[in-house]
Parts: C-alpha cells; sequence; structure tokens
C-alpha cells in the first residue's frame, strides 16, 4: 500500500501534561508522522527526554497559557504539509487508525474537516448536527466509510490545510470548549464539508491532558472548567446566532445555578457548590461581553 502520511503533521497542544500520558499519546502515532508538540507555558521540563525517544518530534513553548484554540494555531502555523491532525494529547491512536487515515491524504476526498470517534464509550457522540438531529439521520459515504456532518468533537480532527489559504483556523476569543464547535460552524457557512469517520478510532481518556490529573489540583480544574465551559456556552451562541437568542438559551441554565448552589451551600457539598458558581461566574462575564480572563496562576 502506497502511504500518503509525510503529508500529514500532527498538533498537540500541552500544559502541564503528565509525562507517562504524553509518552502513551506519542507511542501510537506512526513513526513516519511529523509531530508538533505546543507547550502553553515558558517551560517544557521534559523536551531532551521527548525529542530523543520521539525523533518525529518538534517541540515549541508558547510563553503562556494560550487556550486549546490559541494553542492549536500556534502549532498549525508551522505547518507546512498538506494535512494537519489535531490530536489531544490524552488521547491513544487505535492500531489501524493510521492506516485508515492514509486513504483520506490522497486528495480523493474532497474535505476540510474528518473527525475522528471513541474507543468502546458510546456515551458520548463524536459528531451530530446544528439542529440536534441524530447522527443516524448522517448521510452516509459507503466508498470511504464516512458520515457527512455539521460538526465533530475536538480530540481528533483531520484539517485539509489547503483549505484554509489565510491560515485562519480557530477563534481565539475561546480558551476552553466549542472552539471545534465554532470552527465547524464557520466551515459549513462557507459550503463545505464536515465529515466523521468512524475507522479513526481513539481511546480518550477525558480531561487528562493538562494539570487537571493532579488530585492537589482538582477544585482549580473544576473552576477552570466550568467557568469557561458557560463563558463559551453563550459566546458560541452570541456569535453564530445572535445576543437575545444566546441569552434566550442560557436563561434556563442562569436560574438553574442559582437554585443549584443554594441547595448545595445548605447540603454542605463544596464541589457541586463549585461547580455551579463558576458556571455562574463564567455566564455573567459572557453575558456582559467581557473576554474569556480567568485562569489558573501556578508560582512554579
Amino acid at each position: 500500500m502506497n502511504t500518503y502520511l509525510s503529508e500529514l503533521t500532527i498538533i498537540i497542544v500541552t500544559y502541564r501534561t503528565d509525562i507517562e500520558i504524553l509518552k502513551n499519546c506519542l507511542n501510537s502515532i506512526n513513526k513516519e508522522v511529523k509531530t508538533i508538540i505546543v507547550e502553553n507555558s515558558n517551560n517544557f521540563k521534559d523536551i531532551k527526554e521527548i525529542e530523543n525517544q520521539f525523533k518525529n518530534t518538534k517541540i515549541y513553548c508558547t510563553g503562556s497559557n494560550l487556550g486549546m484554540g490559541s494553542g492549536n494555531n500556534f502549532g498549525l502555523k508551522k505547518v507546512n504539509t498538506k494535512y494537519a491532525l489535531v490530536l489531544n494529547p490524552d488521547t491513544i491512536c487505535e492500531g489501524n487508525f493510521f492506516s485508515a487515515i492514509n486513504k483520506y491524504l490522497r486528495g480523493d476526498v474532497d474535505f476540510t474537516i474528518i473527525g475522528g470517534s471513541y474507543k468502546g464509550n458510546e456515551s458520548f457522540k463524536p459528531a451530530g448536527f446544528f439542529d440536534g438531529k441524530d447522527l443516524k439521520f448522517a448521510k452516509y459515504i459507503k466508498e470511504f466509510n464516512l458520515y457527512e456532518v455539521d460538526w465533530i468533537v475536538g480530540h481528533t480532527i483531520l484539517i485539509n490545510m489547503e483549505k484554509f489559504k489565510e491560515k485562519i483556523f480557530f477563534d481565539e476569543n475561546y480558551f476552553l470548549f466549542y472552539e471545534e464547535t465554532d470552527l465547524c460552524m464557520a466551515v459549513k457557512k462557507r459550503g463545505e464539508n464536515v465529515y466523521m469517520c468512524p475507522d479513526l478510532i481513539v481511546d480518550h481518556l477525558g480531561w487528562k491532558g493538562s494539570f487537571a490529573i493532579n488530585k492537589k489540583f482538582e477544585i482549580d480544574s473544576i473552576k477552570l472548567r466550568n467557568w469557561h465551559y458557560m463563558w463559551s456556552y453563550f459566546y458560541y451562541h452570541k456569535k453564530n446566532y445572535s445576543y437575545l437568542y444566546s441569552i434566550k438559551k442560557c436563561l434556563g441554565r442562569f436560574f438553574r445555578s442559582i437554585i443549584r448552589i443554594i441547595y448545595y451551600i445548605l447540603t454542605f457539598d463544596k464541589k457541586n457548590r463549585t461547580i455551579y458558581t463558576y458556571r455562574l461566574f463564567g455566564l455573567i462575564n459572557s453575558v456582559f461581553l467581557r473576554k474569556s480572563i480567568f485562569r489558573i496562576n501556578f508560582k512554579d
């Protein structure tokens, strides 16, 4: 079989990522594929170990925590191949992943984005439609084993770089969440193709690609994740529909958060109180058109 993997570069954005989790990801990548790690800080302490062990890998530090969208933009601007694969650091590519992806690198399929699928986890949808339709309604292209969809999940995104002449990819107003959905929306508005391939299977650990794996920072992780989830949720709907639509969309979440905060205060449930307090904070900041500024600051 002819291989086109030299036409592919992988982008992995890290932030204080556990070295063993990152190694598991890198070990699952075909050695023919160039890999760029973007560390969202000013120091990647294991740089020599990684670059010595994985000769196909180059590491860049951004100097600060840019978030997922901006971090991936940083890496994508360094890509010189025809295709790029955005991959989360807490993923493991299954055995036939690269033989499956190879057929989409030949240029036979007109696509802008192709998303992957979860390994053995049917509780998470790998793709879907903006109107909420189920994946079973997707148009299936048997020849290439692809489903035509509106959006795909962000842990695995194959990008046709030739479709982005101006090198504008993710909206950098997002820090976490919805940046890939927003990208898919922009692609669909241009009349281009977004697909999901059930053969591009990854084992996704989920929220293990940064400092969140450290129990010491569990509460910090909860604050960051929930603040940005609601900030991005409101911003996405405001940007792609309207401010009024987003207000209506979030009104129920606003009142539910207040009720749950009160309930969890009364029941002394600190974890859930924190979740809904920071969801409320994120939503309020987005409603008042403030930037996604919330960060966790580490001294070390």
